[in-house]
């Protein structure tokens, strides 16, 4: 398989790895069940370590296959999960998905990820854009993407079921940083 990105991205702080097995109970201790990570997720909080363990086999099974790139975030010299990056490339696109542990929040991680994340992405020569959408009132996040130099580009209504928020689609904003 002709992979676009690499196995592992570190930063100053951080390693982004490919995910095994032994994660989701890490995982699930420090965020996949905690309503306030997951209200902006489209998916639901995790209801058991099981309910994380389906979720993570189901990220190695991509990432083998290529269909996504799911990366599990590390601090540097820890084996511990603190959060995750998923890359979905799409063409000459990479989308871009994240969440990281409350206990981690506030000191500047993940524009750091996204950042290095993004680098790797445009120094690709098959890619050009990367991009993410975030729901118009999770002002954390998309300060985390203009702090790794995203340019908001639009807003999308009734883009992006957030079923902790509402059944119905809403509104996003569309961000990316191009080569």
């Amino acid at each position: 398989m002709d992979r676009l990105l690499p196995e592992e991205i570190q930063t100053d702080r951080l390693r982004l790895r490919r995910p095994i097995l032994a994660d989701s109970e890490t995982l699930f201790r420090a965020y996949t069940q905690d309503p306030e990570v997951c209200r902006y997720m489209i998916w639901v909080p995790h209801t058991s370590e099981t309910v994380t363990r389906r979720f993570i086999a189901a990220c190695i099974d991509a990432w083998n296959s290529g269909d996504r790139i799911p990366y599990v975030i590390t601090a540097r010299g820890s084996i511990d999960a603190i959060g995750m990056l998923e890359a979905r490339v799409y063409g000459s696109t990479v989308d871009v998905g994240y969440v990281l542990a409350r206990s981690h929040w506030g000191r500047g991680l993940m524009p750091e990820t996204i950042r290095a994340l993004a680098n790797e992405s445009l120094s690709c020569p098959r890619l050009f854009r990367v991009q993410a959408t975030r729901d118009v009132e999770n002002v954390a996040s998309w300060r985390a993407l203009e702090k790794a130099g995203f340019v908001r580009e639009d807003r999308l209504e009734r883009h992006t079921v957030h079923p902790n928020l509402s059944p119905e689609p809403r509104a996003c904003f569309m961000y990316a940083k191009c080569r």
